[in-house]
């Protein structure tokens, strides 16, 4: 048993949510009583909650997304998708763009190659009116105050609530793989038998994952009463779990280019992976890069988080931003914000031929890239400027680039060599600071994966840095490790046992005054006795290690007894030791809410007056996602808890 501290010690400050915890102090809200961490027994007996027939991941990817399936009673079994209508020249995969079009009046009309094809057809007088999105995912990433009301911008400039735009494209995905289940079944297949998994980066923050959530809620994918029908999985963790179970003929080590010899093509990596081994998984998208250290633990082979995620957005995207800086640079960036926008289906195509000639740059690579000038670019700027296009390359001087007589912009191999550079630089530095951290030694082999881990120069570039340090490991189907390793993942959510807080999160409180180790400046007299205001409670600290179904336990006392109720500011940092709620640094990131409308108040005391009401508070970081259960310690009953890190 933690001993309890006396309620004098320690006050939450901000139980009111007033403005200043100072302020609040008139009524002082919320007493945490018995600060401690709770490690769970490691048994096997996680709840298991309801069971499902078939799990179904969809990776919504920044570029493109797909579903995968397994039954639960043939694990082994992982069936992608079936095969899209439409595919790109030069691209060969299941997965589909993640594109979404909606009709002039707002609804939901089509998704991926189809959304794509129709929108390309349309007049473009028609187009104008019609709402098109492209690689709308990393707006979770990169809005610094993500809330439900986030709107995202159409490629005619026209804003649309990006909960509804996800929503439609998991309504999408849901649909699809339904009918594919119903069809393999002979009769309609119920959701309700299925677990759903979506995939998100690991160096999302809670109100991205949140946010993705919530989409799914809208969509009908799972009902909001059952969470649990819906896992949020991390995808360099999902790849990591796929990568431990690849036979050797299912991959390709970059060191020697061919299988990994030597062993027998049926085993595992497995000639290699045992006990207590250390890998890392790159996980190269097409907005983010994810980077995850992992070790296995032997006997079951559960896997064990080292260093907290790290990466950055650093995604293939980043060399097409390029290319369009490009092109700024020769056609003016006056002409290309209005192309965009006045010929939105010709910029769509003018990218599209640009992603096939970018999957062709190799580092060896000494003949030119053609890359097609749609004819509506070629007219449309001569209506702009007075002049061709051919004259604009001639007087912009932009090194190895020219025109070709077929209508096409011939880029020599180092010019497109050049639009690559930046991100995978940032790929390259964010790899050797990894690799340079004390938590990071001794890697036996690096994972590659993700749709951009297969451009030859990404390659390249992580071998130069490794120098031998590290078996580098590409799977063979590398742009759907993810997914499968999502249905994996699906299928039994207790293989990452320990994972590492990418945060450190807590509470302001009131401690008792100590001469000389408090700053004057935080100085609360309340009834004759002084506090030290502002100060931060520490739930978890930023790459902490913290296990499957640990928990962290509060207990906190209503300012009233009447009061229905208790909403508690939650606090987050990157540092790992903090002092104060208002250190720099520190941001308000959450909110905790305890309802305690549905639990009566306890009996009053035998002297007459009120009994002090505890609520005990559990708060759960082992998982991919945060949270929280309380109880109402008089009578045992469960209070509703909830933690959000939305509405803010």
């Amino acid at each position: 048993m933690t001993e309890r501290k006396s309620a004098k010690d320690t006050i939450i400050s901000d139980a009111m949510a007033a403005p200043s915890p100072a302020k609040s102090m008139g009524d002082p809200g919320i007493t945490p009583l018995s600060p401690t961490h709770i490690q769970q027994q490691d048994t096997d007996e996680t709840p298991s909650g309801p069971s499902f027939t078939v799990v179904v991941a969809i990776d919504f990817g920044t570029t493109s997304s797909g579903y995968a399936y397994a039954f639960a009673k043939e694990p082994e079994c992982i069936h992608t998708m079936r095969r899209w209508e439409g595919g790109d020249p030069g691209v060969s995969n299941q997965k589909t763009p993640t594109t979404i079009l909606l009709t002039p009046d707002r609804k939901f009309h089509s998704f991926g190659y189809a959304a794509r094809d129709f929108y390309h057809d349309l007049d473009p007088t028609e187009s104008k009116q019609w709402l098109y999105f492209e690689k709308f995912k990393m707006k979770l990433h990169t809005t610094a105050n993500l809330s439900i009301d986030t709107d995202l911008h159409a490629a005619n400039g026209k804003r649309v609530k990006a909960l509804d735009i996800f929503a439609y494209a998991l309504a999408f995905f849901k649909e699809q793989a339904l009918k594919e289940l119903s069809d393999q079944a002979g009769s309609e297949f119920d959701n309700a038998d299925v677990r759903w998994v979506i995939t998100v980066p690991a160096i999302w923050k809670m109100p991205a994952k949140q946010f993705m959530r919530e989409a799914a809620y809208k969509a009908n994918l799972v009902p909001r009463d059952n969470p649990e029908q819906l896992i949020i999985a991390l995808e360099p963790e999902a790849a990591s779990i796929y990568c431990r179970k690849l036979r050797l003929h299912q991959m390709v080590d970059i060191g020697s280019k061919t299988a990994v010899n030597g062993y027998s093509p049926t085993e595992n990596v497995g000639a290699g992976m045992t006990q207590g081994d250390r890998y890392v998984v790159v996980d190269c998208g097409g907005g983010t890069v994810d980077l995850t250290v992992h070790q296995i633990r032997m006997p079951e082979g559960h896997l064990k988080e080292l260093y907290k995620a790290s990466g950055g957005p650093y995604g293939s995207i980043g060399i097409d931003y390029e290319f369009e800086k490009l092109l700024c640079k020769i056609f003016g960036q006056d002409f290309i914000d209005q192309f965009k926008v006045k010929r939105p289906a010709a910029w769509v195509d003018l990218m599209i031929a640009f992603e096939s000639r970018k999957r062709a740059a190799a580092p060896d690579r000494t003949n030119p890239l053609n890359i097609n000038l749609p004819f509506s670019f070629i007219d449309y700027y001569k209506k702009f400027r007075g002049h061709s296009v051919e004259h604009a390359l001639r007087k912009s001087n932009v090194d190895f680039v020219k025109w070709s007589s077929q209508g096409m912009l011939r880029m020599n191999p180092d010019a497109m060599n050049a639009l690559f550079k930046p991100t995978i630089d940032h790929i390259i530095q964010h790899l050797t600071e990894l690799f340079d951290r004390p938590e990071v030694t001794e890697i036996k082999f690096l994972f590659l994966v993700g749709g951009f881990a297969e451009s030859p120069l990404l390659q390249k570039a992580v071998q130069d840095m490794l120098q031998g340090r590290s078996r580098i490991i590409i799977p063979h189907d590398v742009g759907l490790t993810i997914l499968k390793g999502a249905v994996l993942f699906g299928l039994d959510p207790g293989i990452i046992k320990v994972r590492r807080s990418p945060l450190t999160y807590g509470v302001g409180v009131l401690n008792r005054w100590v001469d000389g180790k408090h700053p004057a400046d935080k100085l609360l007299v309340k009834e004759g006795t002084r506090w030290c205001t502002d100060v931060f409670d520490t739930f978890i600290a930023a790459d902490q290690s913290v296990a499957l179904g640990e928990t962290v336990k509060r207990s906190y006392t209503p300012a009233k007894p009447s009061q229905q109720v208790i909403v508690i500011h939650v606090y987050c940092a990157e540092k790992e030791q903090v002092g104060f709620i208002t250190d720099a640094g520190v941001r308000k990131c959450g909110t905790l809410r305890l309802d305690l409308s549905g639990t009566d108040p306890p009996p009053p005391a035998p002297g007459g007056g009120p009994t002090r009401r505890e609520i005990q508070t559990l708060m759960q970081f082992g998982d991919t996602e945060i949270r929280a259960m309380a109880v109402d310690v008089a009578t045992s009953r469960s209070v509703k808890a909830s933690i959000d890190f939305l509405s803010q």
